[in-house]
């Protein structure tokens, strides 16, 4: 008895890599090109206010993350001489 070997199907595509994602991505970083460029003024006035903007959206999305020492009990450290006393 033999067993046929069968070939394993294609893992799908991801819209960004298809056509009309390519062709999307083209026709948004045109768009962002001639809206930086004709707007260079009003776009470099908003910059304190995105910056500003920016501060909560990275407490949301970074909770957590970075270890500011919150639970773990005591100092991790020991003192010089290798706490033997």
């Amino acid at each position: 008895m033999e067993i046929e070997a069968r070939p394993s199907p294609e893992p799908p595509v991801s819209w960004l890599r298809s056509r009309s994602g390519i062709a999307f991505l083209i026709f948004l970083a045109v768009a962002i090109y001639f809206l930086l460029t004709e707007h260079r003024a009003h776009v470099i006035q908003a910059l304190p206010w995105l910056l500003v903007l920016l501060c909560p959206l990275m407490h949301l999305f970074h909770r957590g993350h970075g270890g500011h020492g919150h639970g773990g009990g005591g100092s991790s450290t020991t003192p010089p001489g290798g706490g033997a006393s």
